[in-house]
């Protein structure tokens, strides 16, 4: 971080699509190292595999937004230009593989702070049939009026894949939200929020001075910018970082990678 950040911003002409990667991957393991140095354990030390497969798994869901944003045109990369087609896959791919590193690793460091140590109640939502049935529905009919009509409909960019995902976690016994806020407890849902939003003001604070870098055009509330990003636009954080448990734990759960023993006990007191 120390060497990459300062490149980032400062060193001339192109550079983030080559520095992106290794500044990034220093958060991760400095996130995951002030875990360790609390607890005594953290993801990349309890399992290295699975911490690498973490990286693996982040690009192609992040891609997965980017061909969403094709229809809403919602952010833009300044400096696309300069790369072929190939070479940008590659590039963007590779810098694409820290999102989930980086949000999961700020969690399980949030989780060792005092006040996210112990359950937090919250409203009681049973994942009964009726409820994923309306879920998956909904998550269908936010993602057409998306297709539609992108410019009202963009804001279901960041919710309708977590209430498509979350019905099929439920169905194919992978882990889920729901088998918390069942009873009540909402703590890896106020956990995640809160490290989103951390990692968030690194992305954008980090992305202000690079280049190439990406830039915001949102509807309607395209003002007060802290850094690119208008400041509505964070919001939408919240509900990623939900869409990020859902997807890596389908993924993960497809490939027998992780089926609820390795990444939700890090972000969750059973006690």
């Amino acid at each position: 971080m120390g060497v990459f950040w300062p490149v980032n911003w400062f060193w001339p002409g192109l550079r983030t699509h080559w520095a992106f990667f290794p500044l990034w991957l220093g958060y991760a393991l400095t996130v995951d190292a002030l875990t360790y140095c609390r607890q005594g354990a953290s993801l990349a030390s309890r399992s290295p595999w699975r911490y690498a497969a973490l990286f693996v798994l982040s690009a192609p869901g992040w891609w997965l937004f980017e061909a969403l944003d094709t229809r809403t045109q919602n952010w833009y990369y300044v400096g696309r230009s300069f790369f072929s087609d190939t070479q940008y896959a590659l590039w963007a791919s590779l810098s694409f593989s820290t999102v989930m590193p980086a949000v999961f690793g700020t969690a399980q460091w949030v989780r060792t702070w005092p006040w996210f140590r112990r359950p937090h109640r919250g409203p009681r939502i049973r994942p009964s049939r009726g409820l994923l049935l309306a879920f998956f529905g909904s998550g269908w009919a936010m993602l057409a009026l998306l297709w539609a009509w992108p410019r009202y409909g963009f804001p279901f960019l960041w919710l309708a894949l977590y209430f498509i995902l979350e019905p099929l976690n439920a169905w194919l016994k992978f882990p889920t939200l729901l088998r918390w806020t069942k009873e009540g407890n909402w703590q890896p849902i106020y956990t995640l929020w809160a490290a989103v939003w951390l990692t968030a003001f690194f992305w954008e604070m980090w992305n202000f001075f690079s280049y190439p870098k990406w830039v915001y055009h949102v509807p309607f509330v395209d003002c007060c910018h802290v850094f690119e990003m208008p400041l509505l636009g964070y919001g939408g954080y919240l509900p990623f970082a939900l869409e990020l448990f859902a997807l890596y734990h389908l993924l993960a759960g497809l490939l027998r990678l992780d089926r609820g023993e390795y990444l939700a006990p890090a972000l969750v007191s059973e006690e």
